[in-house]
């Protein structure tokens, strides 16, 4: 585990998988759910090198068959610590003979963590660092926001709100599965969270690159939580059900699971990122406390 504080904010980070499990305010404020194996034993878990799942659990790639179950395994590996700082600190995986067996490129997917004042900043890095062939990958974020963050409000008195307000293109899930047939045009603006929201699994939308704020707040007042991406494909909102969990997740996406009909082959995947030799991939997210 490491730790990362400033003045306002404290962040623990598992080098297991390089997942943020803790993010507390100065006044003792937990911002994450805490992992309850009873409901969904996760904090925030990084998806790499898929999002979500793949037709079957496999894909093809150079005539080859590869099997991978949902968000791939770098939410399973252990990180080591590239640098730190008492605020901010960076993490690195690097291909290994089993990460090959399901997935067979080089890469080096760099983690970085920076508190700034009430704010916490996570940076994607991938880096392909073969010579000679593509890397074909997606990234995702999946933190869970613990609700309620005041005693005095409750999990169905919180609100989520996009910033801007406008017409999305929704994307429903049959199964496991994104299905673009069905996809629909909806108002998405505010929305009053309820664990009957997530029967139906995640809510998934197009962001289209298009910066944009989704905060959590309660009609009470109190604490909130919002995190801002400036440049992701897609944003999936989800909760556990039918058990409910006390968490709401925000999941920035570059990258979205296949499609029912999928044809199966790596490099025709919706959402898939596509890196030159030598290239690097930069991405990131804002996570705000109040």
């Amino acid at each position: 585990m490491v730790t990362i504080a400033n003045e306002h904010l404290q962040a623990e980070i598992n080098l297991h998988g390089a997942e943020l499990s803790s993010l507390k305010g100065d006044d003792g404020t937990e911002y994450m759910w805490q992992a309850d194996p009873q409901v969904w034993a996760r904090h925030a878990p990084v998806l790499f090198p898929i999002v979500g799942a793949l037709k079957d659990d496999e894909y093809h790639y150079q005539g080859q068959t590869y099997h991978m179950t949902r968000h791939g395994f770098a939410r399973d590996m252990d990180f080591e610590v590239l640098r730190q700082e008492d605020n901010a600190v960076e993490l690195v995986l690097t291909d290994t003979a089993e990460s090959r067996a399901k997935f067979p490129f080089a890469f080096r997917l760099v983690l970085s963590y920076r508190l700034a004042g009430n704010s916490l900043e996570v940076g994607y890095s991938v880096n392909n660092p073969s010579h000679d062939d593509e890397l074909y990958f997606s990234i995702g974020a999946h933190p869970a926001f613990s609700l309620p963050l005041d005693a005095e409000s409750a999990y169905d008195e919180y609100t989520l709100t996009f910033d801007p307000a406008e017409t999305r293109t929704h994307i429903p899930l049959d199964g496991k599965y994104a299905d673009y047939a069905q996809r629909d045009e909806q108002e998405v603006g505010q929305q009053a969270l309820s664990h009957e929201l997530f029967k139906d699994d995640a809510l998934i939308y197009e962001l289209n690159g298009e910066e944009t704020t989704m905060s959590l707040k309660s009609s009470k007042g109190g604490h909130g939580v919002a995190l801002t991406v400036s440049d992701a494909p897609y944003v999936g909102i989800w909760s556990n059900y039918p058990v409910p969990g006390n968490f709401c997740c925000i999941e920035p996406w570059w990258g979205i699971a296949d499609a029912p009909d999928a044809s199966g082959e790596l490099t025709e995947k919706r959402g898939i990122n596509r890196l030159a030799p030598g290239g690097t991939f930069v991405q990131g997210y804002t996570i705000k406390t109040f």
